[in-house]
């Protein structure tokens, strides 16, 4: 069996990818600091820790890394420099000097917010990240290069999906609209709105294919935050008059956010098999798979 070590595991996107890495049988090393995952062996990692990278590197040996943990919150990278390198790219150098060293495919998971907000880019596009957060994935991606031996870079968009802690973007609409809130959202910032469950299927084709290089692996609609709202409330009978229409210039952010960071995914759409899905697709996917996990609670 093909020895997968993933971190982030218990996150949006690591609980989707190790538990779609369970049930098609490979043998996964699901690692966590705090949280822990549910499915896979589970592998405690801090990845403040140069050495227990190493140790679990070298005990393990794993074909291949799939590297999802990250600091996201943007707002905690522009206030927490230090800490925001330390496991954004110091951690991805090791891993990927160590991947080198046992010769592992590195896969590390990447961010629109590499570019500087100014359309939609594709993978020759040079990054020009506007917060500490974008520059900080970006130190990872450059590590990547440096150090892996053989890699893949995946950069996405905006993810949305069900989990047990975090609430998806969907989600937080429609329960706002449910409780008659006015909720406002951004007319000016447009991403690739990306489902989980699709990123998944999309990651695992790359590793199994050893696709190395840069891919943006995101969803193929760019849409507005404000676009994708209405589109939510009208799919779910509710008050879209709730939703108020915001601009970025009106957030008190610290942080410089990109107003354009949707990806080009062509690259993906030829590629391969399990292709970049829409919006309209996506949502109906997240809607029956909400369903699915109300009725089994």
């Amino acid at each position: 069996m093909t020895k997968i070590l993933v971190t982030g595991s218990a996150g949006l996107v690591g609980s989707q990818v190790i538990k779609d890495l369970v049930e098609r049988k490979f043998d996964v090393y699901s690692c966590y600091n705090v949280e822990k995952p549910m499915y896979g062996i589970l592998t405690h990692l801090d990845l403040a820790s140069d050495k227990m990278i190493i140790d679990i590197m070298q005990s393990i040996k794993p074909e291949i890394v799939i590297h999802l943990a990250a600091i996201t919150d943007v707002e905690m990278c522009e206030t927490h420099h230090d800490f925001a390198s330390l496991i954004n790219s110091k951690s991805t150098e090791i891993l990927s000097q160590e991947s080198a060293k046992h010769n592992s495919f590195f896969v590390y998971m990447s961010t629109d917010y590499v570019f500087d907000g100014k359309g939609m880019k594709n993978e020759k596009d040079t990054p020009k990240p506007l917060n500490f957060y974008g520059k900080s994935k970006l130190a990872g991606e450059i590590a990547t290069k440096n150090f892996a031996s053989s890699y893949s870079i995946i950069r996405t968009s905006t993810p949305f999906g069900i989990h047990q802690k975090k609430k998806s973007f969907p989600l937080w609409i429609k329960e706002n609209l449910e409780l008659k809130r006015e909720t406002p959202v951004l007319i000016d910032q447009f991403t690739s709105p990306t489902f989980v469950p699709n990123l998944s299927q999309m990651l695992i084709e790359v590793i199994t294919r050893r696709i190395n290089g840069i891919i943006h692996l995101a969803g193929a609609t760019r849409i507005s935050r404000y676009a994708f709202a209405k589109i939510i409330a009208d799919r779910f009978n509710l008050d879209n008059t709730l939703l108020k229409p915001t601009k970025i210039s009106e957030m008190k952010w610290l942080a410089q956010r990109p107003q354009d960071s949707s990806l080009d995914v062509s690259k993906a759409l030829t590629l391969l098999n399990n292709k970049p899905k829409r919006i309209e697709e996506s949502l109906e996917s997240f809607i029956s798979q909400s369903n699915t996990s109300l009725t089994l609670r």
